[in-house]
């Protein structure tokens, strides 16, 4: 049997100018889970690669404090990293889990034939499909669930991506990452808590309340960021799974030395941001030249600070002065949330405490969304720019003050800790229950008197028309 389809693979490649290498041995696919990437072919044969990929629903964390139940290849969202050689004969095996509700499929870009293999795995729960392709062209390609609804299936996680190695192989590099950017819509605005349903209406209208890496916020932030060191060259593998929206692709502090466009063997340098399209990929290297956080983000900006797309890049090492001076602060760019910052703006619906306790961990998280990037985790705030809320005699003073300041807005100088500050706080457009939560978490932090704003307090205040 495997003679048979040799010859019609075989067949099929002179038919289409792409000469069939002789088909040597097998071997089992190593695959990955983000950020990590299998490593680099080094054989100079093609083989038989065989890949196990199995289809999971499971409830896991969006953000914090919201779960989202994922449709998944293997469990995860992005779904496993595949690599494989050009000229490679991949015999595909795709598992359904007998506990799935949904069938599913897989329609990988890199195959030559009906459907991307779609219509030879369609699998319902409890069964496995098999099916073969040979790996024709090299690049990085998307591979996604195409079962109707196509875009309910890929909306709830359903992508990944795999790479075929050209025959050559890759420049090398030091490091490979594994990136994917996708949006995700939920019946809640962004931060609402809880076990989020999908909506379709957002869905349609292309308006998510979450464009992420990697699957969820925070996946490619802080003690889950990706790591390097200085003098080295790292290689970024970016696929976007959509749906809907197009990628600007950008790392800030960074230039793109190579991109290979949407993919393919097309390489451009110098690139500063890179487009890359739903159901569609790029390739990007960087040389390292000085230590620092890089922030990874869509530069459709918005969706990096108030939707989800950021994620870091660490990278320790000597300074190099000639190459960058001055001061650097990484939390400037930690992500601001979903709340709009304006009068009349909508806020993701407020968490009701029950007692003082709740109320202080409810405002932590949006403290961490809306107030951290200009007064810093620590409440120390930034010199001669934002001020502190440690300690803060202007705080303790006046819990109306406090109320009015968050509420309404605040413009002019104000005088904390006997310095005078002269800036702009904008209204965050929160709720009185959002207002009272991060106030009372903010007075029971930081050296600060303790007090417990309540809703009715915040009430009180009048909103102002600007």
């Amino acid at each position: 049997m495997l003679s048979v389809l040799f010859a019609t693979l075989s067949t099929a490649a002179v038919a289409t100018g792409h000469q069939a290498p002789a088909i040597q041995g097998e071997e089992e696919a190593v695959l990955t889970y983000a950020p990590n990437v299998p490593p680099a072919i080094t054989r100079k044969h093609a083989t038989k690669v065989i890949v196990r990929l199995e289809t999971n629903e499971v409830v896991k964390k969006l953000a914090d404090d919201v779960e989202y139940t994922f449709w998944t290849f293997g469990g995860e969202v992005p779904g496993k990293f595949i690599r494989v050689r050009e000229g490679d004969l991949v015999e595909f095996h795709l598992s359904n889990h007998p506990d799935s509700k949904m069938p599913h499929n897989i329609d990988l870009h890199a195959v030559t034939g009906p459907g991307g293999g779609a219509t030879s795995s369609f699998t319902v729960p409890g069964h496995t499909s098999t099916f073969s392709f040979q790996a024709l062209n090299p690049g990085l390609y998307v591979y996604h669930c195409a079962t109707a609804p196509v875009g309910m299936h890929i909306a709830n996680g359903m992508y990944g991506l795999i790479l075929v190695e050209p025959v050559e192989g890759l420049p090398a590099v030091d490091r490979e990452y594994y990136v994917m950017q996708s949006e995700f819509y939920t019946q809640g605005e962004y931060g609402a808590p809880g076990l989020q349903p999908f909506s379709m209406d957002k869905a349609l209208s292309e308006t998510p309340d979450y464009v992420v890496f990697n699957g969820s916020v925070g996946a490619m932030a802080e003690d889950k960021a990706i790591t390097a060191n200085t003098g080295e060259t790292v290689r970024l593998y970016v696929g976007n799974g959509g749906p809907n929206l197009v990628s600007s692709f950008h790392v800030i502090g960074e230039i793109f030395d190579n991109v290979f466009t949407e993919g393919g063997t097309a390489i451009n340098h110098n690139v500063q941001t890179t487009l890359v399209p739903a159901g569609g990929s790029a390739i990007v290297d960087m040389k390292l030249e000085v230590p620092g956080t890089f922030i990874i983000v869509d530069h459709s900006i918005f969706r990096a600070f108030n939707k989800g797309a950021l994620g870091m890049l660490k990278v320790k090492g000597e300074e190099n002065l000639l190459v960058y001076s001055g001061k650097q602060s990484d939390a400037v760019y930690l992500p601001e949330g979903g709340a709009i910052q304006q009068v009349g703006g909508l806020a993701p619906g407020p968490r009701i405490a029950q007692n003082t306790e709740e109320r202080i961990h409810f405002g932590e998280r949006i403290y961490k969304q809306n107030c951290l990037a200009c007064h810093q985790e620590a409440g120390q705030g930034v010199e001669n720019a934002f001020p502190p809320l440690a300690q803060s005699d202007y705080l303790n003073a006046s819990i109306r003050k406090s109320i009015e300041a968050v509420k309404n807005g605040l413009t002019g100088k104000i005088k904390v800790n006997g310095k005078t500050y002269n800036g702009v706080m904008p209204a965050l457009g929160l709720s009185n229950e959002d207002i009272a939560n991060v106030l009372t978490y903010i007075y029971h932090s930081w050296g600060n008197n303790k007090s417990v704003v309540k809703p009715s307090d915040v009430a009180a205040v009048k909103k102002k028309d600007h």
